[in-house]
């Protein structure tokens, strides 16, 4: 297989301007930052072609920064019409899971759920029918530790190499770089897709055996989903008891439960409107995965439970593929019962 080089320096040849995303002048930087250093890369250079299953939310500005940074990119997704603006930026295309991970050295997938990320890395048709040894695959799905060990068997039974990835963040984070991955499995691969990850995100964190990335993803989403429950009872509070809510995002940004979570939803949650950054049945999704993670390890977690049921009633509204910040809708509805009562 022909390998084109993409070699750390070149990151720098075609971004983006500077209003959008990472500065021609950061992301040159932090590239070579990962080609000249020895610290998480090693010092390695990726050498290679580049897989990418999975265009939605997340991955299709995951796999723009690579393609913008000069890698050679080949893309899939089940819808494929997703792929156009990618295949517009200078992506290849294959038709399958399959097809790609036989065409590249590297490929990363980023799925909905535990059964899609599955079904794409061992389904028929899916990424381990194309991998070989030498060949490596990262998911970077938020999945729970018995599906990225799954994966996990069946992409090493190829021969090839695999990392669990997941990252922390959202829409806004993947466009701009700046995303944090959660990294478990072969640290070569590790080492091998630094420059990489330091292309898509601004910090990386390997943390050991597979199923340690996943833990760590459904922790991190837990606190945030639970973080988010309190926010919204905190906004119609102080609505009902005459506070301007506004107000409130102002004063929480400017004191120690400051968070940047709050700043930029709280706005646009005060109008009751939700633009998707991370959809709700996701956060449900991961709650749910949080839930069993703790009941396997006898961990009581109440407070997720309770913000589990507000996000389940909120999808039942419909609001599953809205931003997970409509969670407030449900508060709202749960109040409105209470007075008809």
């Amino acid at each position: 297989m022909a390998a084109a080089a993409f070699l750390c320096a070149r990151a720098a040849a075609a971004l983006r301007p500077p209003s959008r995303g990472l500065s021609r002048r950061l992301l040159a930087s932090r590239v070579a930052a990962a080609s000249s250093s020895g610290e998480g890369g090693g010092g390695v250079e990726f050498q290679g072609k580049v897989g990418f299953l999975g265009l939605g939310i997340m991955g299709a500005p995951m796999a723009s920064n690579l393609i913008k940074a000069g890698c050679d990119v080949t893309v899939w997704n089940r819808t494929k019409s997703k792929c156009d603006p990618l295949l517009s930026l200078g992506a290849k295309y294959e038709p399958s899971p399959a097809e790609v991970a036989s065409s590249c050295d590297v490929t990363f997938a980023m799925l909905a759920d535990p059964q899609s990320a599955a079904e794409v890395a061992c389904g028929a048709g899916g990424a381990s029918e194309g991998l070989a040894p030498g060949k490596g695959y990262v998911d970077v799905s938020t999945v729970d530790g018995a599906t990225s060990k799954l994966i996990e068997e069946r992409i090493t039974s190829t021969g090839a190499s695999f990392l669990e990835a997941p990252v922390s963040g959202s829409k806004k984070p993947a466009e701009d770089g700046l995303l944090i991955f959660l990294t478990a499995g072969d640290e070569s691969l590790y080492k091998r897709v630094a420059p990489l990850l330091d292309v898509m995100g601004k910090s990386r964190f390997y943390l050991g055996d597979v199923g340690n990335g996943a833990a760590m993803k459904l922790v991190v989403n837990m606190v945030m989903g639970s973080m988010m429950v309190s926010f919204s009872e905190g906004l119609l509070l102080s609505e009902k008891v005459g506070l301007d809510p506004n107000t409130l995002v102002e004063v929480i940004s400017q004191g120690a439960i400051s968070a940047p979570m709050f700043s930029l939803k709280g706005p646009s949650m005060v109008k009751a409107a939700y633009p998707t950054a991370f959809p709700l049945k996701h956060q449900q999704k991961d709650l749910r995965l949080a839930l069993a993670l703790a009941e396997s390890v006898s961990q009581s977690i109440p407070t997720v439970a309770a913000a589990n049921e507000l996000y389940k009633t909120a999808k039942s509204l419909g609001l599953a593929d809205h931003d997970f910040s409509a969670v407030i809708e449900a508060l709202k509805t749960k109040a409105e019962s209470s007075q008809q009562q």
